[in-house]
């Protein structure tokens, strides 16, 4: 409001919510108008006239007269003023929150022109038309009375002083001249202006702001056409912070958090979006399809009428009109599902959920009355990945942590239960079925651990003990007590226990037939028990449930060798020890039947060529059974003296009685004897 004159009268009209007052009087005139958001004022009269105008957020002010006349441009939240005439001129760009100041002389033939934070030297006569944030030079708002003057910037030429580097203006020796009183009416002729400007930089800010949104919106447009998900989600996130009440940011940003597979929160953004905007149809549809998948069959109903109710397109009436026929078809099968859970039908429950729940993807809810119908039905497994799905749809759910580590430790896998037990106490470490199961399954994962580590270790004993307090930690899981048989069967299989290892294995495959460890630990008892035909039969058997387990192969190749290798030469059996028996234990042996079998103890020609015979079998055996390399190679079903074996080979113990003829069996070796037996 401007008051000018003698005593002038003052007018005020209101009208559709603008206003304008007008002063008149013996001085000069004053106007203000409001049109639609834009202001503009114009002093007309003896004095210089001033004109503001601010359109769509762009404002200029032109102060014309006998004087020096003034420029305030702002653009797209830049701000300018101009001052010219006589004396030196001076500007004030704001753009973007920088403020600029210059000083010019009485150059002729320049003014100032500002373009994206740069100034630059123009011809006169400028003016402002803002169009989305950018200056243009117009048709110029100039007196007769303006002399012709030089506007310098940074990069100008030509004569003339160069402007200061720095926000301030210079100061030149005729301003410095000029009186305090001066100085004061100066002051007084520029506070309109100045109270413009403030208002100016807000408006232009404001601008700035939109312009800022603006751009973020059409960054996250083009990277969610790229399908880079997480930069589209931050420059979302930006637009929103710039603009709040921006209905399209929220709604892009919905559409990010489906792609994500962040259904809550797309939800959260478009019910923001139908708050801004009620007659978004789009956005109340897609809304709709959400609470469906969610189960919220009456939610999702409002919005399919509402979207009926808001003219919509052909295809959006259609959609809406189907999904309203969809919702009362799944709340009928919800309440026949229901029913027979009741009646503890749950065969006839699952297939009515798996109809819903093809559609109510998202119901926790329903998930979890399914996964109850399994147990129920026996079938503990098939509860799982529903009640995983519900754990993670509804937020703090430990009865469903919980229940999937029950489930877990029911069928053995302790080391899942007790992942799935933290998770239940992570939520709530009060929880107590959580914590007393979590007890229990630590104990237990504690036990089975170490006895594993003695088993890798080759500590069978110490394994076999700790197996034994598996069984009497959780007596009544079944699953336990098998495993815990099956690993002790493995424990004395491999420490030569081999009676012992075929009974706890026989024990553990009467209630798991194709258990394949159990088959192959009790095969190799059955080898080292010369139980041959025994060991082909359950390496078979592994190989049937187990096609590709190459220690199966190996296994039966193996059996199979030994049993045609006992229908040959056994020396094993020759000197009467067992596969496992120390090297002691063979020597002894050895020493006894050769003393027994000497043929100097027999008298008859025919009795001596027998005990040759044998006699030869058992120096033979104790060879072979006491080098290391040509046990390992008799052990994997390979003869070392075999004529065959060692295709044609040089062997020492195919030769006749003659060549072991003073041969000390009580000897180290096969040296000559030193002494001959005397019988009587």
């Amino acid at each position: 409001m401007f008051s000018e004159g003698a005593g002038p009268p003052s007018v005020l009209k209101a009208r559709a919510g603008r206003a304008a007052m007008f002063s008149e009087g013996a001085g000069p005139p004053s106007v203000l108008r409001a049109r639609g958001g834009r202001a503009a004022m114009f002093s007309e009269g003896a004095g210089p006239p001033s004109v503001l105008r601010a359109r769509g957020g762009r404002a200029a002010m032109f102060s014309e007269g006998a004087g020096p006349p003034s420029v305030l441009r702002a653009r797209g939240g830049r701000a300018a003023m101009f001052s010219e005439g006589a004396g030196p001129p001076s500007m004030l760009r704001a753009r973007g929150g920088r403020a600029a100041m210059f000083s010019e002389g009485a150059a002729p033939g320049r003014d100032w022109r500002g373009g994206a934070g740069r100034a630059r030297a123009a011809p006169s006569r400028p003016a402002a038309r803002g169009r989305q944030g950018r200056a243009r030079a117009a048709r110029p708002i100039s007196v007769a009375h303006d002399p012709p003057r030089r506007c310098w910037s940074r990069r100008s030429v030509g004569p003339g002083p160069e402007p200061p580097l720095s926000g301030r203006g210079a100061v030149t020796d005729e301003e410095e001249m000029v009186s305090p009183a001066a100085s004061a009416g100066r002051l007084g002729s520029a506070l309109p202006f100045l109270l413009v400007l403030l208002d100016l930089q807000y408006q232009g800010a404001e601008c700035g702001i939109n312009a800022e949104v603006e751009k973020q919106l059409e960054m996250g447009k083009k990277l969610l056409a790229a399908g880079q998900l997480a930069d589209a989600l931050s420059h979302f996130h930006a637009a929103i912070e710039g603009d709040s009440e921006n209905y399209i940011a929220y709604y892009r940003r919905a559409t990010v958090y489906l792609a994500m597979g962040k259904s809550k929160a797309a939800i959260r953004d478009l019910s923001k979006v139908v708050e801004l905007k009620q007659d978004f149809t789009s956005a109340r549809l897609q809304r709709g399809h959400l609470l469906l998948k969610q189960g919220k069959f009456d939610e999702a109903e409002d919005d399919f009428k509402n979207v009926l109710k808001s003219n919509p397109s052909n295809n959006e009436e259609k959609e809406a009109q189907t999904q309203l026929t969809k919702s009362d078809e799944l709340q009928r099968l919800h309440s026949q599902a229901l029913s027979a859970y009741q009646q503890e039908d749950y065969k006839a429950a699952i297939s009515l959920l798996d109809e819903i729940l093809a559609v109510c993807v998202w119901d926790a809810e329903l998930r979890e009355l399914r996964a109850e119908c399994y147990i129920k039905e026996g079938e503990p497994s098939k509860a799982i990945s529903d009640l995983k799905a519900a754990a993670k749809l509804k937020n703090d759910n430990t009865e469903a942590f919980y229940k999937i580590s029950r489930i877990y430790y029911q069928l053995g896998d302790h080391e899942l239960s007790l992942s799935e037990v933290r998770e239940c106490l992570k939520l709530d470490q009060d929880h107590k079925q959580c914590f007393s199961l979590y007890k229990q399954v630590k104990k237990l994962n504690k036990q089975i651990e170490s006895a594993e580590q003695f088993i890798r270790e080759g500590r069978y004993e110490d394994a076999i003990g700790k197996y034994e307090s598996v069984m009497k930690t959780e007596p009544e899981v079944p699953i336990y007590s098998t495993r815990a048989k099956e690993r002790i069967c493995h424990c004395m299989s491999k420490n030569q226990q081999a009676t012992e290892a075929i009974k706890l294995c026989t024990e553990v495959l009467q209630l798991e037939p194709t258990n394949v460890n159990a088959l192959k630990d009790r095969a190799e008892a059955y080898l080292l028990e010369d139980m041959y035909e025994e060991a082909i039969k359950d390496y078979e058997t592994a190989q049937a449930n187990s096609e590709n387990d190459q220690q199966i192969r190996e296994g039966l190749e193996r059996a199979q060798r030994m049993l045609k290798q006992s229908q040959k030469r056994d020396y094993y059996k020759i000197l009467g020890v067992k596969r496992n028996a120390r090297k002691q234990e063979i020597i002894k042996a050895y020493r006894k039947l050769a003393s027994q079998w000497h043929p100097d103890n027999f008298q008859s020609e025919e009795e001596k060529k027998k005990a040759e015979k044998k006699f030869i079998d058992i120096a033979a055996a104790k060879e072979v059974l006491t080098d290391p390399e040509m046990r390992r190679k008799f052990d994997a079903g390979e003869d070392p003296l075999d004529a065959e074996s060692q295709q044609g080979g040089n062997n020492p113990f195919h030769r006749s009685w003659n060549t072991w003829q003073g041969f000390n069996p009580f000897g180290s070796g096969g040296g000559p004897f030193t002494f001959k037996f005397h019988f009587s």
